[in-house]
């Protein structure tokens, strides 16, 4: 590979092959001549890799790349066959309403190509405009905007062939309304660029509120909320670890007790329940006994009524079942 104007050719060769082997590299410019050898080596790892050699001229070159004395590659081909331009540099900007032409020196060589790129902070890629020297006119352009600028080198591939290589980009330069700045980011990004991503950002965030707030209300009309059970059954999840059918067992047969109301005689009437025959020749009332009243039972038998502890209340319903004639109060039911 070659660069231009007086940079020396760079001649580089494989050494993953021959992996710790010192290669020697000679050429020469003419045919006729001897043999000499390179005076600048090229070192990766120690070990030789390639040579600089300072050519003025283009030309032919005779090379060999010898391991010692033995020839391991000798051949002959044009400079410029593996031609690199150099990087343009020191370019000019000549404004006129929305179009700019860039300037530079030629290099020395004919059949190159000067291509120069440009673009905004706002563009996503480089667009290109080419030339034969480096005289390029860019049109359409906004004088307002602030513009990224590089060039390069093209050497063409009819005229040095398939092997050549582009130089490297130029320094980027940022041009606005005709004059040099050091960067396009403080005016391009502020105010356009920030408003606009602030607007972007607080719109997503709008929304995404809205949505929370939609489908809460959708949910609580498609779902609504089920009451907590442990605080329509008590002691279900308490005494029982949520096992309805115990909580029943133990449920089914509490009742509250009513007050009394004042004049009535406070007494037990679920116990004391007068049973009266059907028969009118014998006459006599048979008491039930209860737990709290064991002497009911006797104190009837003897005819001694002053004793009861409760008289069953006048007036109230009368059950009758089979000969047997129920008279109960309100407090009063039977189990059969």
């Amino acid at each position: 590979m070659r660069t231009l104007q007086g940079k020396p050719n760079r001649v580089t060769w494989n050494t993953s092959a021959y992996a710790g082997i010192n290669f020697t590299f000679v050429y020469k410019l003419d045919k006729k001549e001897e043999y000499r050898p390179c005076s600048s080596y090229i070192l990766q790892h120690g070990y030789s890799a390639g040579c600089l050699l300072e050519v003025q001229r283009d030309g032919p070159l005779y090379f060999s790349i010898r391991n010692g004395t033995q020839p391991l590659l000798t051949k002959n081909l044009a400079i410029s066959a593996y031609l690199k331009p150099r990087s343009p540099g020191d370019l000019s900007f000549q404004w006129r309403e929305e179009a700019v032409t860039v300037t530079c020196s030629n290099l020395g060589y004919n059949d190159l190509q000067y291509e120069i790129q440009h673009k905004t902070v706002f563009d996503a890629v480089w667009q290109s405009a080419e030339a034969e020297t480096c005289n390029v006119t860019v049109d359409s352009l906004d004088p307002e905007k602030c513009y990224f600028f590089r060039a390069r080198v093209k050497a063409l591939e009819f005229a040095y062939g398939s092997e050549t290589y582009p130089s490297d980009w130029s320094e980027v330069t940022h041009q606005q309304r005709g004059e040099l700045r050091d960067s396009c980011w403080e005016n391009g990004l502020f105010p356009k660029f920030i408003l606009i991503a602030g607007m972007v950002s607080f719109l997503t965030v709008f929304l995404l509120l809205l949505s929370l707030w939609k489908l809460h209300r959708i949910k609580k009309v498609l779902m609504p909320s089920v009451p907590d059970p442990r605080f329509s059954f008590l002691g279900l999840f308490e005494s029982h670890q949520g096992n309805f059918q115990e909580w029943i067992k133990d449920t089914q047969n509490v009742a509250p007790l009513n007050k009394m109301e004042d004049g009535e005689l406070e007494c037990t009437p679920e116990d004391a329940v007068v049973v009266q025959p059907a028969e009118a020749e014998t006459p006599k009332t048979v008491g039930m006994t209860s737990p709290l009243y064991p002497q009911m039972g006797e104190e009837e038998a003897t005819g001694d009524s002053g004793l009861l502890p409760c008289q069953p209340p006048q007036g109230h319903g009368v059950v009758s079942l089979g000969d047997f004639t129920f008279v109960m109060n309100d407090n009063s039911y039977m189990m059969l």
